[in-house]
């Protein structure tokens, strides 16, 4: 899958494509699951529940912001790759931690439920031949390509890790 033009999604994202490398995104996203599992395996309950601020979330529910957020993707793709023009709603990522309970799931569970949903992720974007790829759909009213969905997730992770690492010292 070839890495997307600017065109093929809205401005916002780019900062999350830009952190993509080069190379097969498909093994790119894979590794992720990896560097999530070495990341976030050996940090203690009680640091999983810190918040580098007190008005941010918790290392739980950054995680579960990812899984959210692999969700809503994941489903957007589907739709964009079945040729669905109906313009989908955005999600309040805030609001969506506010009414998880993200806080109470022990984080192991949470990369589990994450990593199982990358590989379901993964196998979807495996299996569409290379044209639909290119094919669109619309999401807050930006059009997106379907290629540009994948590299948006990834992109979206890294994001989160490179959080993880800075403002919460996990490494």
């Amino acid at each position: 899958m070839k890495r997307p033009s600017k065109s093929e999604y809205a401005a916002y994202y780019h900062t999350y494509v830009e952190t993509v490398p080069e190379g097969d995104i498909i093994k790119i996203m894979k590794k992720q699951c990896d560097q999530i599992k070495k990341s976030l395996g050996k940090v203690s309950k009680k640091n999983s529940l810190h918040r580098y601020s007190p008005d941010k979330w918790s290392v739980r529910e950054v995680v579960g912001h990812m899984i959210d957020t692999e969700r809503v993707f994941a489903y957007r793709t589907l739709r964009f790759a079945r040729n669905d023009e109906n313009d989908l709603p955005g999600f309040d990522e805030n609001e969506y931690i506010r009414q998880s309970n993200y806080s109470e799931v022990n984080l192991k569970e949470l990369v589990e439920e994450f990593c199982a949903l990358r590989n379901s992720t993964l196998i979807m974007f495996k299996n569409f031949p290379e044209e639909f790829t290119l094919r669109t759909g619309r999401a807050n009213g930006n059009r997106f390509t379907v290629r540009a969905m994948a590299y948006i997730m990834c992109g979206h992770v890294n994001h989160h890790l490179h959080m993880l690492k800075e403002r919460y010292g996990i490494k």
